[in-house]
């Protein structure tokens, strides 16, 4: 492979290892080596320096080892498209292949796995006329490698799977999509594309679009959108997108068939950007998963039509959001329970998710999955764990007792605070002085406050313990009840730690305020404490 192969901008990888990909910004020779040198940028930024050398400045790395020098004989510059179809689909396995499949037993050791009817499914694949998905990532793929009619020799292909290739070229993408008439999801994540999209024709037939980690912005998402007019999914995972930027409007306009919109992973802070896709008519689920949103809101006062110039394309009595669904919140900034109440405005929204938030995470100062749940009215799915009848009534009467408990100020003061109140109070037939309940709680008055807890014992060295069921009242401290535990397990020189097992929740919450009541980290009638000893 000669030097002249290779060009500044170049997407390519190790000679021999296509996961290690990189991008060339440097071809000639190098002070003090002889020949010349390929200086490449790597991706996963295991390189040795970052582009210069005793020195002398040859490019610029993204970080300080991400680049290194290599012989050309040391690269690639990738195969086509059909030639990584032979070679994965018509090609024999290796033996290093086969030597990968295996899986662990019990005690570790690999255990070989034997493909039954291997030759047959090899056959069936190796029939490229008879394939309706093909997954060819990591192979080193950096252009179609089309000619003349070998494109019917795909007829079928309905879904591709082209991650972590050496693509760039937005015309390479057009002319896979033209040869393959009936492909409808196609997967470019981790292939670095090139930032002038041109050369892009009608992708008709494509519903699905996978973007995620290829630098593709919001600006290009505009470009990219008259292209795909069917387009029902975009991923758009972990692109640094801070900004929505519609070129002639407040709001996103078109996608008339977008169901999905998957923004993980990336940089939005304001949701001020977030609302700029509230009159998407068809959006149903919209991922924002790892940003950095740290608010919500709802606006319903037409405002946003008026801020849009293209605002003809909508109906007035259009409201935003109007058929989301679904929305992923997990691992953001939100702090305030003023934005979870914000979220009972989104006209259809039933399933959502808050975790790894600060507002949703007791340790943090946040709040139990049951308070969520009880200001939430329409969420059916929390968190990824269904939301049962059973567990909504039980989640706002505990709610109920605990807002009761702690009631100062005035009723505007109360309602202010806690929006669903008064509403659930009415709802269930809960005055002041008493809850009544049907149910496993029973009728129980606030005047005794006496709840009934169950406490495990899960510490290692404390033994094995039958599970104990005690009344106790709402007053009741964290600190108190640890001492009393000591009392009722019969335990010396243990310190305790105290965790809350929620239904619904995937990990105990740990009670570590000492001196917050039992109503005030949650605890109602008939909750499970764990009972664990200081590691």
């Amino acid at each position: 492979m000669q030097e002249t192969e290779f060009r500044l901008g170049q997407r390519v990888h190790s000679a021999g290892d296509p996961w290690r990909i990189g991008t060339v910004k440097y071809l000639g020779p190098v002070q003090g080596y002889s020949g010349s040198w390929v200086g490449v940028d790597w991706d996963s930024g295991d390189g040795k320096h970052d582009g210069s050398i005793n020195g002398v400045r040859y490019f610029q790395a993204k970080s300080e080892r991400s680049g290194s020098f290599v012989r050309t004989h040391n690269l690639s510059s990738g195969i086509s498209l059909i030639e990584a179809l032979r070679l994965r689909y018509q090609g024999d396995t290796t033996k290093e292949e086969e030597d990968e499949m295996y899986v662990l037993s019990s005690s570790n050791k690999r255990v070989s796995i034997q493909l039954l009817g291997k030759e047959k499914i090899q056959d069936k694949l190796s029939r490229f006329e008879e394939l309706t998905g093909a997954s060819l990532s990591f192979l080193g793929v950096s252009s179609p490698g089309f000619s003349g009619d070998t494109g019917s020799l795909l007829p079928n292909i309905k879904e591709l799977d082209l991650t972590g290739n050496l693509l760039s070229d937005w015309k390479d993408v057009g002319t896979i999509c033209k040869e393959l008439p009936m492909l409808t999801a196609l997967n470019l994540s981790y292939n670095l594309m090139a930032p002038d999209i041109v050369g892009l024709p009608q992708l008709k037939s494509i519903r699905i679009l996978v973007l995620n980690h290829t630098g593709v912005n919001w600006t290009k998402v505009e470009i990219l959108k008259h292209s795909l007019p069917a387009i029902e999914e975009l991923h758009l995972m972990g692109n640094s997108i801070n900004t929505i930027d519609p070129p002639s409007s407040f709001t996103v306009q078109g996608f008339d068939s977008l169901r999905l919109l998957n923004l993980e992973d990336n940089c939005i802070a304001d949701w001020k950007e977030i609302m700029k896709l509230s009159l998407l008519k068809s959006l149903e689920q919209l991922h924002l998963n790892k940003n950095n949103l740290s608010c919500i809101s709802y606006s319903d006062d037409g405002r946003l039509h008026e801020l849009s110039r293209s605002s003809e394309s909508h109906e007035k009595t259009d409201k935003p959001f109007q058929n989301l669904c679904c929305l992923l919140l997990g691992n953001n900034n939100l702090e305030d329970l003023a934005s979870i109440d914000a979220l009972n405005f989104f006209p259809k929204l039933v399933d959502i998710r808050l975790s790894d938030n600060p507002v949703a995470d007791p340790g943090r100062g946040g709040v139990p999955r049951f308070v969520l749940i009880a200001r939430l009215a329409k969420v059916e799915v929390l968190n990824g764990s269904e939301v049962r009848p059973r567990e909504r009534k039980e989640s706002e009467i505990r709610y109920i007792r605990l807002v009761m408990s702690k009631m100062q100020g005035s009723p505007e003061d109360v309602q202010r605070l806690h929006p669903r109140f008064l509403e659930l109070k009415k709802f269930h037939g809960i005055e002041d002085e008493k809850l009544s309940s049907s149910g496993t709680a029973g009728p129980q008055k606030m005047a005794s406050g006496l709840l009934s807890i169950i406490l495990k014992c899960v510490g290692a060295s404390i033994g094995e313990k039958p599970l104990l069921t005690k009344k106790l009242p709402g007053t009741t401290t964290v600190g108190k009840l640890k001492i009393l535990c000591e009392s009722f397990f019969k335990l010396k020189s243990v310190k305790l730690k105290l965790y809350l097992q929620e239904e619904g929740s995937p990990l105990p919450i740990l009670l570590d305020d000492e001196m917050a009541s039992l109503l005030d980290v949650g605890v109602g009638n008939e909750s499970t404490i764990l009972v664990d000893e200081e590691s």
